[in-house]
């Protein structure tokens, strides 16, 4: 500390050093310096801040509040600088090496993968590995980098970024409109033929709702169920059903007109919850460049609103 009324961010890193050992000696070691050096820094701290931070007697060195009140700040103090110090590094680096990324099957065949090559073109020091699965996974004891989900999130050790919100729409063709009509409400649905998907937690129920009404089951009795996705769209693309099916699976076939939208007025889903799309990694302060450097990368390809919207 280079005078009385400064202090510099190498005093405060001894400050939570002794607060977190309760000894001199042992930070001393530690920092290659000696006690007494360590001790005067503190007293130096204590009279710029005109405040008794530590007790100290001959067998231990204890807080003070107004130390354990200050610990709290010389904490935020230091990660701030230690998170200016990694963004000025990363400024002179690029995105390098593996990163490994997770996503449910059919999001990542149809909003991950297309978009890889693009990825990799503008960061070609960047590995990526790119593993698809529907089960929900630990991305900590997995070693996975980035965690692409859909759902009601919930995991606090995991930061969530959020692209944005999942939609579900009823659709059927126009061979299929033209054979077997138009359903004009939620309850002539059991009068149609239902492709339904069916996960490990089983078949998917079908929900509806006029906005801001609760929402209602409307059980159907399927003529096919399957656990394949594309499966499905491909059945009901020719003619084969209705399906209730994400805007990110079906949003292309709309804006294309091979499906149509049944009962448009209608609100619906397969779950109550908000299902938000988004990229998930470990809750750190500074998360890894190349994490940042992918998530951002798909944040300005999904854009706002979602261009399967």
């Amino acid at each position: 500390m280079s005078s009385a009324n400064t202090i510099d961010i190498r005093t405060l890193r001894f400050f939570v050093s002794v607060f977190d050992s309760q000894n001199f000696s042992v930070v001393a070691r530690r920092e290659g310096v000696s006690a007494s050096m360590i001790s005067r820094t503190i007293h130096q701290l204590e009279d710029a801040l005109g405040q008794q931070l530590f007790y100290r007697n001959t067998r231990s060195i204890t807080p003070t509040e107004e130390g354990r009140l200050f610990f709290t700040y010389a904490q935020q103090m230091i990660g701030q600088m230690e998170e200016a110090q990694a963004q000025l590094q990363d400024k002179n680096n690029e995105p390098s090496g593996l990163v490994r990324i997770n996503a449910p099957v059919f999001f990542g065949q149809r909003h991950i993968a297309p978009w890889l090559a693009t990825l990799s073109q503008q960061y070609p020091k960047l590995s990526i590995e790119l593993m698809l699965t529907d089960e929900y996974i630990d991305p900590l004891r997995e070693g996975t980098d980035i965690l692409f989900r859909i759902g009601n999130l919930t995991d606090s050790s995991l930061h969530a970024r959020i692209f944005g919100t999942q939609r579900y729409h009823l659709a059927a063709s126009p061979q299929y409109i033209e054979k077997y009509g138009l359903p004009s409400t939620p309850s002539q649905l059991t009068q149609h033929r239902c492709l339904v998907y069916k996960g490990f937690e089983g078949a998917n129920r079908w929900l509806l709702r006029l906005p801001d009404e609760e929402w209602v089951h409307y059980p159907v009795t399927p003529v096919l169920t399957s656990n394949d996705a594309n499966g499905l769209l491909t059945a009901a693309l020719n003619g084969m059903g209705i399906v209730l099916f994400p805007d990110w699976l079906l949003g292309k076939e709309l804006h294309q007109g091979k499906l149509i939208e049944l009962l448009p007025e209608y609100e619906a889903t397969i779950n109550t919850q908000p299902q938000h799309i988004a990229a998930m990694y470990p809750n750190v302060r500074h998360p890894p460049l190349n994490v940042r450097a992918v998530i951002d990368y798909f944040v300005d390809v999904y854009g706002e609103p979602l261009y399967w919207a």
